[in-house]
């Protein structure tokens, strides 16, 4: 299958042409959330741009397995080797079974993924859930020379791996550089170098997630889970590794090494990382105040909000820029994507109403090549919707009847934008936006039939009449004028 997409390469830091290892075979391993509070902007972020990707793919006739993991296990805080467990704390907090938080969260993170409108992943493999392959991965470092046991856990040696290996290509890090700007902390003293990670961790009598293993009872590091459930499900290597930028170092360099040292190879063929989201210019962070979750933008329940908005606004704020770009939130960028979005939608839906003609001017074949060369160039929705603003453009000309298209450019058209609208960038009308519409139409045909029955062209009056009734319709015809309500 030839492929005109291009994508960039993390690892190479270049453009390149998507070429599957299996084609038309797709695999794609996303991580996702680690659930111990409720979704947020990030998680939206992540989200939707590898829904984009996952889309796109579908659209161009591949057969995707998309792997999006839930992380329920071995994050600690800091994401550092030490500290409390980030879910084991929360349920210490709130008093609960450590499961009981992951699956309220996990829960609370499918309801907005699905009011966002993403797609649902092929598999979504929790961490908890393969200790097994996590061990085994384990024993495959310890036998390849690369891990080493101490008296409670083991780590991977990232220095004796840099001999062998070239460390840091993906994220630009160091060894020397690692060394010489780490700190010694209080703990760390059985590691045999400061860069070093954990691959298990002996659990201490208070920590309540923890597993039996040939070495002890205790967890695996968060670095693992990702490569153990990766080559599972895809095989190593596979296609796609995605995730967010904050997620480069150390988690995806250490996928990385643990792969070589287990494989023999990287885990994958191509990297593709998103970039974060600021709010007014700072970084997302509750000591900031400045930290907004998903459910309180849907319901509008935030000081640094106006009003409530619908999660296809956030879907198209999000889309508004190239996922390699930074996004900085504010309540006046909402607001903006709103009106822009309520443009958009409107035309789409008038579209539909549209009828041929002569043909005309517009080149609707060049409009849609346009457009698939910006989703071909690295997924660039935000041209694409520049493009679809043309579109709007056009479809405007074609309802105030000073363009015409004939019947087969208008069936293209329609079919066209209903791939980029809904089939890819996943955006649909909003219910009271659909409601409004809809209305409309009811009004428009009562001012039809009531223009009938003022000429006594009572055929056409009852057939406005009788049909609306088969949609459930009920029009009533009285004193006052016609009223109507749903059946």
């Amino acid at each position: 299958m030839q492929s005109n997409l291009v994508i960039y390469n993390s690892f190479t830091r270049k453009k390149e042409v998507f070429e599957p290892l299996n084609p038309p075979h797709v695999g794609i391993y996303v991580c996702g959330p680690t659930v111990y509070g409720d979704p947020h902007l990030g998680h939206a972020r992540a989200a939707i741009n590898f829904d984009i990707l996952y889309r796109y793919l579908i659209h161009l006739g591949y057969k995707v397995r998309y792997v999006r993991n839930i992380t329920d296990v071995g994050h600690l805080e800091n994401d550092a080797d030490e500290g409390e467990d980030k879910i084991a704390k929360k349920a210490r907090l709130e008093q609960l079974e450590p499961m009981e938080v992951v699956q309220h969260y996990t829960n609370r993170y499918h309801e907005s993924v699905n009011l966002l409108n993403c797609l649902p992943p092929s598999i979504e493999p929790h961490a908890s859930g393969h200790i097994i392959e996590q061990i085994e991965l384990i024993q495959k470092i310890l036998y390849s020379g690369y891990a080493y046991l101490t008296e409670e856990n083991i780590y991977f040696d990232l220095l004796k791996y840099a001999q062998d290996f070239n460390y840091g290509q993906l994220s630009g890090k160091v060894i020397d550089d690692l060394i010489n700007n780490s700190r010694e902390l209080k703990g760390q003293g059985d590691k045999k170098n400061p860069v070093d990670f954990a691959l298990w961790k002996k659990a201490g009598k208070e920590h309540i997630m923890k597993w039996i293993s040939p070495w002890n009872k205790g967890f695996p590091g968060w670095h693992l889970e990702c490569s153990a459930m990766g080559a599972k499900y895809l095989g190593v290597p596979f296609d796609i590794h995605g995730g967010g930028l904050d997620l480069m170092f150390p988690h995806h360099e250490s996928e990385i090494a643990q792969s070589n040292a287990a494989f023999g190879q990287n885990p994958c063929k191509y990297w593709i990382h998103n970039n974060l989201i600021t709010i007014n210019g700072q970084k997302m962070s509750k000591s900031l105040g400045n930290f907004i979750t998903l459910e309180e933008i849907f319901q509008g329940k935030h000081e640094l909000l106006s009003s409530k908005y619908h999660p296809m606004v956030v879907r198209f704020f999000i889309l508004q820029a190239h996922y390699r770009s930074n996004i900085d939130f504010s309540n006046e960028a909402l607001i903006s994507s709103e009106k822009g979005l309520e443009r958009l939608m409107a035309a789409y839906t008038r579209l539909e109403t549209i009828v041929s003609g002569e043909s005309s001017t517009l080149n609707i074949n060049a409009w849609s090549d346009r457009c698939f060369s910006m989703l071909n160039d690295d997924l660039n929705t935000a041209r694409l919707i520049a493009e679809l603003f043309e579109a709007v453009r056009m479809i405007n000309l074609l309802y105030d009847k000073k363009e015409f298209l004939n019947e087969e450019d208008l069936r293209f058209f329609k079919m066209r934008m209903h791939h980029f609208v809904e089939d890819i960038l996943g955006l649909k009308p909003q219910e009271e936006q659909v409601h409004a519409q809809i209305e409309g139409f009811i009004h428009l045909l009562l001012d039809l039939r009531k223009k009938s029955r003022e000429n006594k062209d009572w055929e056409t009056s009852d057939l406005i009449r009788d049909r609306l009734k088969e949609l459930g319709i009920q029009v009533k015809d009285g004193k006052d004028g016609v009223n109507w309500e749903w059946l």
